[in-house]
């Protein structure tokens, strides 16, 4: 029995991050309630209308602890948004097609919003502190008429959802926080200077966003540092991270040295393109799903954790067919002369310039040769079944990870105290974070793989509880989010550049 066999099944695991239910008080016999009822916990809900899921995911952050737990998630597939009506004007379509227009999009962020509140047994108006919205359909827009079209409409379901304006921005000054926030915020003291975890975001030379989907790179950053808060990983800068949705986003920090005045890293690299869109696709052509608007979630669940498979005598035809993938999938530093990378607009002569390396993945031009992978996909299934599609499609998500890794590595933005984090459907369900891991290990970055690797589920919602959270100033000095792998906390600083 050969040292890899036995390395394979009995090394170390990657850390993968699941939610865990927030504590509860027992008052007695039968009776137990949530902790967030009795003590002072800061209640986030994320709304995000992505090309696949629309999702409200309600999180309490303990202002004790700093911990923060997942207390409901109410999930939607976006195709199932109403149609047009009669007048409305559709300003845009998710990548499948689903048809949009303001008054609809309005309309289920609001009932979603509502029926996870309600679900929770929870209050918009008294309970809920903030909320964050975000969107990765924006991949799908023309132009930024479309984009500020959507993010109205996303606003407009949160204010017919009873949401005050006050609980969707910062606040002028801590004396705008309600009480129980207020003897826990720092804002006082600090100024938000739109830094997230320590992060500045990117500013281009023209004012622009470089990517559509920039705020959905900053929250998968932020939640992939609050997720590994539950692991021994210490995820602070400088890192990358990399959210595998139906789109691709993500940032790579800079480091930054400990006796630094300004101790924010920079964004220096975004990640965009295709991402869960790649096995969709490999799944449409097994004819299990809808032909156009089906998912892989459809047939293996958002959870799914799959089992080993047994390669057996199928290894050499899962490698091919790998490999036949790999042709289609275009991975690689965005040209400056590209205006889309993967469906998803982009200004990549302004990141050139702005020194901020934009690495894409496509599918052929602009997506035009996802229809090579439905049908290879369709040829998987009916020489071999299931199983080997479903193994083909971890090994292909995998290589996107790793090859995306590769390019980083080439370009300098793997120092030897990075962490690497992911979150997003595509990458952290059934085997992909163990072959992810055993594709790191084989690079020889770090001297213990494990230690710098992570994968967060929810990593917008989480992200979005602690924007939340760095909006209104609600630090944990003793177990801080911002500041170096190793290094302390950079509250003194802050409050320092404040001054």
């Amino acid at each position: 029995m050969c040292a890899g066999f036995l390395k394979r099944f009995f090394g170390k695991k990657p850390h993968i991050v699941h939610s865990p239910p927030p504590p509860s008080i027992s008052h007695g016999a039968g009776m137990v309630i949530p902790e967030y009822k009795n003590k002072p916990y800061f209640i986030v809900a994320s709304i995000e209308m992505g090309n696949t899921t629309t999702k409200c995911i309600l999180t309490g952050t303990s202002l004790e602890t700093g911990s923060c737990y997942v207390i409901n998630k109410t999930v939607s597939m976006s195709r199932d948004v109403r149609p047009p009506k009669p007048g409305e004007e559709i300003f845009g379509a998710t990548l499948d097609g689903t048809k949009l227009t303001r008054e609809s999009v309005t309309e289920l962020v609001r009932d979603t919003l509502i029926q996870c509140h309600k679900e929770a047994n929870l209050s918009i108006k008294d309970d809920l502190d903030f909320v964050v919205r975000s969107t990765g359909v924006v991949a799908a827009m023309e132009s930024p008429e479309q984009i500020g079209d959507f993010i109205i409409a996303l606003a407009n379901g949160c204010l017919e959802a009873g949401v005050p304006p006050r609980k969707m921005t910062p606040p002028m000054s801590i004396d705008n926080l309600p009480k129980k926030l207020r003897e826990a915020s720092y804002a006082d003291r600090l100024v938000f200077t739109g830094a997230v975890a320590g992060v500045l975001p990117p500013v281009g030379s023209t004012g622009v966003e470089m990517v559509a989907n920039e705020m959905e790179g900053e929250l998968a950053m932020a939640g992939i540092k609050e997720g590994a808060k539950w692991t021994p990983v210490d995820f602070r800068n400088p890192c990358l991270s990399l959210d595998f949705g139906t789109t691709l986003d993500g940032r790579i920090t800079s480091d930054v040295s400990r006796d630094a005045e300004n101790p924010f890293a920079k964004t220096i690299g975004n990640f965009c393109g295709l991402a869960g869109a790649i096995p969709d696709a490999i799944v449409r052509g097994t004819g299990l799903v809808q032909e156009k608007t089906g998912t892989a979630l459809d047939i293996f669940g958002e959870g799914f954790s799959g089992g080993r498979f047994n390669l057996g005598r199928n290894k050499k035809v899962i490698d091919e067919y790998v490999d036949l993938c790999h042709d289609h999938i275009d991975i690689r530093v965005v040209p400056s002369d590209r205006k889309r990378f993967g469906r998803v607009p982009v200004f990549a002569d302004v990141a050139e310039k702005s020194g901020v390396v934009l690495i894409g993945c496509d599918c052929g031009v602009d997506g035009d040769g996802i229809d090579n992978l439905k049908k290879i996909g369709a040829e998987i299934y009916s020489k071999y079944q299931l199983p080997v599609v479903t193994e083909v499609i971890d090994r292909v998500c995998a290589g996107m990870a790793l090859r995306m890794i590769d390019i980083c590595i080439e370009q300098k933005m793997v120092p030897e105290n990075a962490s690497i984090g992911f979150t997003g459907r595509a990458v952290i369900s059934g085997k992909k974070p163990d072959y992810i891991v055993e594709g790191i290990t084989e690079r020889e970055i770090f001297s213990d793989p494990i230690d710098h690797l992570v994968f967060v589920d929810d990593g917008l919602a989480r992200g979005a509880a602690l924007m939340g959270r760095c909006m209104n100033s609600l630090g944990k000095p003793k177990n801080p989010l911002g500041g170096v792998r190793g290094g302390p906390c950079i509250m003194s600083k802050r409050i320092k550049i404040g001054r």
